[in-house]
């Protein structure tokens, strides 16, 4: 059990640490709008990464390929979602310019960016592919149940501890750097958003 753990953190950590849209929304999140927002942002994405985690462990061939089939239209989905969210941030920025932004309005409470990040991570199936591919590779790691639970378990906090960090990271940026800097951060993570987002819809099919 402790060997699914271990693997299963090191497949977590494997699967978050890589810079993607999601990991630059988050640490956007807390540089905007502080750790809390940043933290709910990352829990959502964690869960996300577990549920496909339990999703491979516990039928991920047949899983990998009911969505095989939409993997294609979930890209353009996910891509249209990132470009719109790039083109609200920048918005936003502009709006936000001429008031405090350390307060919370009631569009982004925390339950609601949890909810966001959890879909929007969800529609990533590229995560359940992964995590089915390492179980069928290395078939110990769901030898019994114990071993499944472990195994998904460790992913889930590892992906949960990185996005914390990525969290913590634009909380500090959102407490210690002036607005204006602030400012000119979000709309260059707004950018590269809308970068992964283009990429996404113009790449290979």
């Amino acid at each position: 059990m402790g060997g699914s753990f271990l693997a299963g953190v090191v497949a977590g950590y494997a699967i978050a640490i890589p810079v993607g849209a999601i990991a630059v929304l988050i640490v956007e999140q807390g540089l905007r709008r502080g750790f809390r927002a940043g933290f709910a942002a990352g829990a959502g994405a964690a869960t996300a990464d577990g549920l496909y985690a339990a999703l491979a462990m516990v039928a991920g061939v047949a899983v990998s390929a009911a969505l095989a089939p939409i993997e294609t239209p979930l890209e353009l989905i996910a891509g249209l979602v990132l470009l719109g969210i790039a083109g609200r941030g920048i918005l936003s920025l502009i709006r936000d310019r001429s008031r405090p932004s350390a307060a919370l309005d009631p569009s982004t409470r925390g339950w609601t960016i949890y909810v966001r990040f959890t879909g929007l991570t969800l529609l990533n199936p590229q995560t359940v592919i992964y995590f089915a591919a390492l179980i069928l590779g290395l078939p110990q790691i769901g030898a019994d149940p114990a071993s499944r639970v472990a195994f998904v378990s460790g992913a889930f906090l590892a992906s949960f501890s990185w996005q914390t960090v990525l969290a913590l990271v634009g909380a500090v940026a959102h407490r210690r750097l002036p607005p204006g800097f602030r400012t000119v951060l979000g709309a260059l993570g707004s950018v590269v958003i809308a970068g992964f987002a283009i990429a996404i819809l113009v790449g290979p099919r």
